[in-house]
């Protein structure tokens, strides 16, 4: 195996908490309550420095080093589809996919929970039903993102979860990667 360290601290941190507070929001408080905004305002200062992070931050935390395209993307497909294993040491294309939506998905939760709790928009009918209708996009979201998770490490024989916890890809010798 041959090691590459990929995940910076902040990804790593911005990802794990990302995950618990998501978690929190969702599935124990009550969205009436003072702590469920206040997680959402975290979750909401966490996209904000991600975004920064993604502008200034490590090569492969750049937004520019997992920019999708619809090439990589069939490219991806197509080796799944062919059992080729490319190896990718940031995000794959659809990998990059998914972030892309998970990061535009919260940030709209963020924005329209935010929205809720202003005199504009309290009990704007439009503005519940949007943030409700991507909270629901968001978990469906995470569960294909796990999946993939789990999918994409078994097949290429890199630990993804492991990775996103220690920083360091480990791959199989024998495999060329994308640099």
């Amino acid at each position: 195996m041959t090691e590459h360290r990929i995940w910076d601290p902040f990804v790593r941190v911005f990802h794990w908490a990302l995950v618990g507070l998501f978690a929190a929001n969702a599935l124990y408080t009550n969205p009436e309550k003072t702590p469920h905004e206040y997680i959402g305002y975290t979750i909401a200062a966490l996209v904000g420095l991600r975004m920064i992070w993604g502008l200034i931050g490590s090569r492969h935390a750049r937004f520019s080093d997992f920019l999708p395209s619809m090439s990589g993307v069939l490219q991806q497909i197509t080796d799944i589809a062919t059992g080729r294993h490319r190896i990718h040491l940031g995000h794959t294309p659809l990998g990059a996919l998914m972030i892309y939506n998970l990061i535009a998905t919260i940030a709209g939760i963020c924005l329209t929970g935010w929205m809720m709790t202003t005199n504009t928009f309290w009990g704007v009918d439009w503005v519940e039903k949007t943030h409700e209708v991507l909270v629901t996009w968001a978990e469906i979201s995470v569960v294909l993102h796990v999946v993939a998770v789990i999918w994409e490490s078994r097949r290429t024989g890199i630990n993804l979860p492991r990775a996103m916890v220690t920083g360091v890809k480990r791959i199989p010798e024998g495999h060329s990667t994308d640099a």
